[in-house]
């Protein structure tokens, strides 16, 4: 066996911190947060570009003043959404707003007022037969300046005099902006010119394309925090299942993470913590709230016989949640914990919106998920996508994994996040050490 020496140690150090920074930002500016690794990405861009393309089957630009990696879309329900400042989650009318304000930058003068940048793109919504104010005129204020407050983040727009927030103020108030033509061109990912609606567009992306089952895998295994055998077609469970220990291997070289595999899927976890958008547990009242009721939710619905078929288990994905179950346990927790922890009065004060915020964290960290049609019984598959399994080679059967009714699941990798008791055993003697049982989740 050939030892490695320092200086391909340090190559490959190199060039895993600029995947990881790309995989975790894939816009990257040479002026701007991180400014000190993107001459990592210029000195291995041609690798870089060759590994992502070969790997995930997206497309890398370097660019002298910017890094673009076009990640492809995962389906409908696998999206990572945008948020405020505040938190709140971008809504369907501050997406238009974002696309509106994109396709009037791409053509833009280089600099520009922002009454000038609003007038033009309530020109464009009306060329697409959309009304900005139709809900009010100042809350499609605070809309629009969410929309271009994203864009300044993302480097489109700089401010030069004022801020973009000025287009929420009363009495609307000015600014002088520079437009980053190439950067606004850069942002969209997806076939645009061929999809037909919104919705299209959303298929269109998750075609993995000539990877087939391989890329859309792979990309399912870097982009979400658990990836569940029902969730994959039967040619997906099938190359999973052949090549589950090679990939685990190739995802520690390229991105330095480590793979777990279950009877249920695989979840690629990162020791250092830097590649994700969600956290728990977390701070606040949602994420306090939310693990405590996901360890409540565990203590309660274990499946009795969960494991492989293939090793006399039961292959459990998911176990359905008894209705108000939710309801109850947060009641519980809110006289617990919640007043004494000063959580929150708004969500304390408001059962059913505490319910659904805490259910949505869960939902995006893949521990909950409501009933809906999966990818092995064929939704959201691309029209022209191939899945069909060698001849003479079988495929795990996962048509109950999730059990039947309706409502929310609570989904295997939950069990990561439930308390693990630890009983001890004191040593009879000074040479027979204490040994301990850790009870089985």
């Amino acid at each position: 066996m050939t030892v490695p020496s320092a200086h391909d140690v340090g190559l490959a150090a190199e060039r895993r911190s600029a995947a990881r920074l790309l995989l975790a930002r894939p816009l990257v500016k040479a002026k701007g947060p991180h400014a000190d690794l993107f001459p990592l990405i210029r000195r291995h861009a041609e690798w870089l570009t060759h590994r992502f393309q070969q790997v995930l089957g997206y497309q890398l630009l370097v660019d002298t003043a910017y890094a673009r990696l076009f990640k492809a879309g995962l389906g409908h329900r696998s999206g990572h959404r945008l948020v405020r400042s505040t938190g709140t989650p971008f809504t369907p009318r501050t997406y238009a707003c974002l696309a509106l304000a994109l396709s009037v930058l791409v053509t833009s003068p280089e600099q520009m007022l922002l009454s000038r940048l609003v007038a033009d793109l309530k020109a464009a919504a009306a060329d697409a037969g959309l009304e900005l104010e139709g809900r009010g005129r100042q809350a499609e204020k605070r809309t629009l300046a969410a929309a271009l407050r994203q864009l300044v983040d993302w480097g489109a727009l700089i401010e030069i005099q004022g801020n973009v927030n000025a287009v929420a103020q009363e009495d609307t108030g000015e600014a002088l902006l520079t437009v980053d033509r190439e950067i606004a061109r850069a942002l969209v990912s997806g076939p645009l010119a061929q999809s037909r609606d919104g919705a299209d567009l959303v298929r269109r992306s998750a075609d993995p394309g000539f990877g087939g089952p391989r890329t859309y895998v792979r990309r399912m295994l870097v982009e979400t925090p658990a990836v569940y055998l029902d969730e994959l077609t039967d040619s997906e469970r099938d190359w999973l299942r052949t090549r589950q220990r090679r990939e685990a291997q190739a995802f520690s070289e390229l991105l330095g993470l480590e793979a777990e595999i279950r009877a249920e899927g695989i979840v690629l976890v990162d020791p250092e913590e830097e590649l994700t958008d969600l956290h728990l547990p977390g701070t606040g009242t949602i994420a306090q709230a939310s693990l405590l009721l996901v360890e409540q939710l565990v203590d309660q619905l274990r499946p009795e016989r969960p494991g492989h078929p293939a090793t006399g288990g039961e292959l459990v994905v998911g176990v359905p949640i008894p209705e108000g179950l939710v309801e109850r346990t947060l009641a519980w927790l809110v006289e617990e914990y919640g007043r004494r922890c000063n959580w929150q009065r708004g969500y304390v004060e408001d059962l059913p919106e505490f319910r659904d915020a805490s259910l949505d964290l869960l939902a995006r960290m893949r521990l909950v998920a409501p009933r809906h049609p999966l990818r092995s019984e064929g939704a959201g598959l691309p029209q022209t996508y191939q899945d069909s399994v060698p001849e003479g080679r079988s495929v795990t059967d996962v048509s109950a994994a999730r059990g039947t009714g309706n409502g929310w699941v609570l989904l295997a990798a939950a069990s990561r996040y439930a308390p693990r008791v630890t009983v001890g055993k004191a040593a009879a003697t000074q040479s027979e050490p204490a040994t301990q049982q850790e009870l089985p989740l």
